[in-house]
């Protein structure tokens, strides 16, 4: 949010004060809503006058550092004989930067699926239970791993170990 800050001048603590993960950010994370009018209702809810390139720029600003100790775990999985996928809450604007941004994800998953390609998001229920069948997995026979507490309450609601 930095990005847009400098761009408009709001103070980055009135946007963070406006900013939601409300309805119109759910129904880009399931590619129900285009960039373009994910970009205006942002930009209306927050009362940010910016382009959508200006609003783009700032949305990839969000991207800071890859985790290098879950890579590893990836790699350590795999090399076990494990299958590991990822499943991303994510949106077509990151998509087209952290592919080519971050290749080691890409280089250290199996698969990787992606909410906004499925139409749905984490934590519903039937995003968990489309990978476990396209995978042939039971949710038992999985261990789940997130950094948000509702993405793990979701899988766990399935039955999935879990691990934060």
């Amino acid at each position: 949010m930095g990005a847009w800050s400098d761009l408009t001048r709001i103070p980055l603590a009135t946007l963070k004060q406006h900013f939601t993960m409300g309805e119109a950010f759910h129904q880009h994370e399931r590619g129900e809503l285009s960039d373009e009018d994910f970009a205006a209702a942002m930009c209306h809810e927050m009362n940010m006058p910016l382009s959508y390139e200006q609003f783009a720029h700032g949305w990839q600003a969000v991207f800071v550092a890859l985790r290098p100790e879950v890579i590893t775990i990836m790699h350590k999985l795999r090399a076990q004989g494990h299958r590991v996928v990822v499943l991303s809450n994510t949106n077509r604007l990151h998509t087209t930067f952290w592919p080519d941004e971050y290749p080691e994800v890409r280089a250290a998953a199996d698969r990787i699926y992606l909410s906004q390609e499925m139409g749905l998001r984490k934590p519903e229920a039937q995003i968990y239970l489309q990978v476990l069948e396209e995978e042939g997995f039971s949710a038992a026979d999985t261990v789940f791993f997130d950094d948000n507490v509702d993405n793990i309450a979701g899988a766990n609601r399935l039955g999935s170990p879990v691990s934060w």
